[in-house]
């Protein structure tokens, strides 16, 4: 019996589902040293019942591999393109270039961007040059601005040490203070909704990858999902985010702070007020929007640098890239610092009656501790029966001292 040559070594043989775009389906065998240009082109006869009316059409036309979503090379075999048996393969027509513009499109589109192009430095000088300077520095203003956020800041941190020091002195200052760290302690910033926890989870996500991605979409299952399959390859996807330790070093945090706790058992009631009051703060650390800084840091920025700029800025991106981009101020060392304690803008604010009598209370503090974490929280606070008196007349006595 005569066999022929190619049957003897040809490759294994491969049952193929081919889905082509008018909705055919059939069944195609290719040996794996078949290549995709001949697997294709035999697609195409089946399409057109065993003839090809235009010999471009192999060009025209491209196989994608469903599963992986990839489209195969014509120049590469069935086995070098790791097509498996009975895998299914898309015929697809290729979407027909562009025509290319007439000259006389062209001509009218240039024309068009040239009368929209905005002018150029000679041609402005030479359209302002009737009209009288004006001396105005846009780069005056915005310091101002600047500097009026830096100073409310530093009024704040500094009312802040006076406040801790009166209410220090009142009876019950160590329950008060132990109930605002309490307070504290219910933070929904660090939470995860348990419910979309577990949705993600009964998908087959790991909890952590699940949590990481809940907090970057604002606990949003369906944005969740897709970040968690877009980056499902990504080896960086299980890092921490920025600002959040990991498990082992949250458990040897919360060791110390235990001991800390025990070992100071003892101690007077003030010393135990200033831990407190240490905790408080330490809660109060910023805290950095992760997209942001992940946004920022694929700009190139440090992440340090990155953080800091969005400590400066409130967590506003866009006002953080442009502080990176800038003279970078003010710095964020300038943010830790309170206002002169001799300076005639702060003893005028501490011998106002309304904000020696705010002071006292234990809103008020928890108030100028919220600002200082959440400045776009101020309008809360002002709108407030009990703290917006004292707002009110710290920023009337500031306008009244920066006028004069």
């Amino acid at each position: 019996m005569f066999v022929q040559e190619e049957k003897i070594f040809a490759g294994k043989v491969l049952r193929l589902h081919i889905c082509a775009s008018d909705g055919a389906e059939w069944l195609e065998e290719a040996s794996e040293d078949t290549s995709v240009e001949q697997l294709k082109e035999r697609c195409l006869k089946h399409c057109a019942h065993g003839s090809l009316e235009d010999p471009k059409s192999v060009t025209h036309h491209k196989l994608i591999h469903a599963a992986s979503e990839r489209v195969l090379s014509d120049t590469k075999t069935v086995l070098e393109e790791n097509i498996q048996d009975h895998d299914v393969l898309l015929l697809i027509k290729k979407r027909a270039p562009s025509p290319l513009p007439k000259m006389a499109d062209v001509s009218a589109e240039e024309k068009k961007k040239q009368e929209q192009k905005a002018p150029d430095r000679d041609a402005i000088v030479r359209a302002t040059a009737s009209l009288p300077s004006c001396n105005m520095d846009r780069a005056v203003v915005q310091t101002s601005m600047r500097d009026f956020q830096t100073e409310l800041r530093k009024i704040l941190l500094s009312l802040i040490e006076v406040a801790q020091k009166l209410l220090a002195l009142s009876p019950g200052a160590v329950e008060l203070f132990t109930k605002a760290n309490a307070m504290l302690d219910e933070d929904e910033d660090e939470r995860v909704d348990e419910t979309a926890l577990r949705q993600l989870t009964e998908m087959g996500f790991p909890e952590s990858r699940a949590a990481k991605a809940l907090r970057l979409n604002h606990m949003s299952v369906p944005q969740a999902m897709e970040w968690l399959i877009e980056h499902a390859d990504d080896p960086a996807i299980d890092t921490p985010l920025p600002g959040q330790p990991s498990p082992g070093e949250a458990g040897a945090e919360a060791s110390a702070e235990a001991a800390a706790g025990t070992s100071e058992g003892d101690e007077e009631a003030r010393d135990e007020l200033t831990e407190i009051f240490k905790k408080i703060r330490r809660k109060r650390a910023f805290r950095a929007d992760s997209r942001a800084v992940i946004s920022l840091m694929e700009m190139g920025f440090d992440e340090k640098e990155v953080i800091d700029a969005l400590r400066v800025n409130n967590n506003q991106q866009n006002a953080a890239c442009e502080w990176l981009l800038g003279d970078r101020k003010p710095s964020p060392e300038e943010l830790d610092t309170g206002i002169d304690p001799d300076s005639p803008l702060f003893q005028a604010i501490l011998d106002n009656p309304v904000v020696q009598l705010g002071l006292t209370n234990p809103k008020t503090l928890l108030a100028f501790e919220d600002m200082l974490e959440n400045p776009l929280n101020s309008t809360q606070w002002m709108n407030d029966p009990e703290t917006g008196p004292v707002m009110l007349q710290i920023s009337r006595i500031f306008q009244t001292m920066n006028r004069t």
